[in-house]
């Protein structure tokens, strides 16, 4: 037989550890939503430092990313613009050649909706969205054939997007881009 103050005692350590357990799950969800809504403020108050925005249906009329200003472009400290437009369901230029071992900015936006920019084999990885320019910066070692696919469901067409990187030889690159009057756009990604 039980003896009921030894049942008691029981009881009053369990309701002890139970009460203890819910101080502690209350006070760590009055914690997380602290950080949250410090964090929202604080990000109302000191937005990221590089957002630029661009008008998506404006794109190919006038500005950085009009149809003759796309692909590589060698800038005066011998570096490497890339200017991408995604749109359903393709990328322009579809084939982006790069030097290897030069510091390339990407820099890409959308005319419609949210696509996604990935390079395989690379770090490159991030959504484009309209209305917004992102840049991504990188350096390929080597000379290489990369897929550019569209990672983020954009329609109807979605499997079929994507594009080609082609990273050639620094010297082959500037002296592609020579030829093309500074600029190495839309040239051949044929091996």
């Amino acid at each position: 037989m039980s003896n009921p103050l030894d049942n008691h005692a029981s009881a009053e350590i369990a309701a002890r550890v139970e009460r203890r357990w819910a101080i502690f799950m209350v006070l760590l969800v009055l914690v997380l939503v602290a950080m949250v809504v410090f964090t929202g403020l604080h990000w109302a108050m000191m937005p990221p430092s590089r957002v630029e925005t661009v008008d998506p249906e404006t794109l190919h009329v006038s500005g950085e990313f009009v149809e003759s200003n796309l692909g590589s472009a060698v800038e005066t400290d011998g570096s490497v613009t890339v200017r991408v437009v995604a749109q359903q369901y393709s990328f322009t230029p579809q084939c982006i050649v790069v030097p290897a071992n030069t510091p390339i900015t990407f820099r890409a936006t959308s005319a419609d909706v949210i696509h996604g920019f990935l390079i395989t084999d690379t770090n490159l990885n991030s959504m484009v969205e309209p209305g917004y320019v992102s840049t991504f910066r990188t350096t390929f070692d080597k000379p290489a054939d990369h897929t550019m696919p569209c990672h983020e469901y954009c329609g109807t067409g979605h499997q079929g997007m994507w594009a080609h990187v082609k990273v050639v030889d620094r010297d082959t690159f500037m002296q592609m881009a020579s030829q093309s009057g500074n600029a190495a756009r839309r040239l051949s990604c044929v091996k």
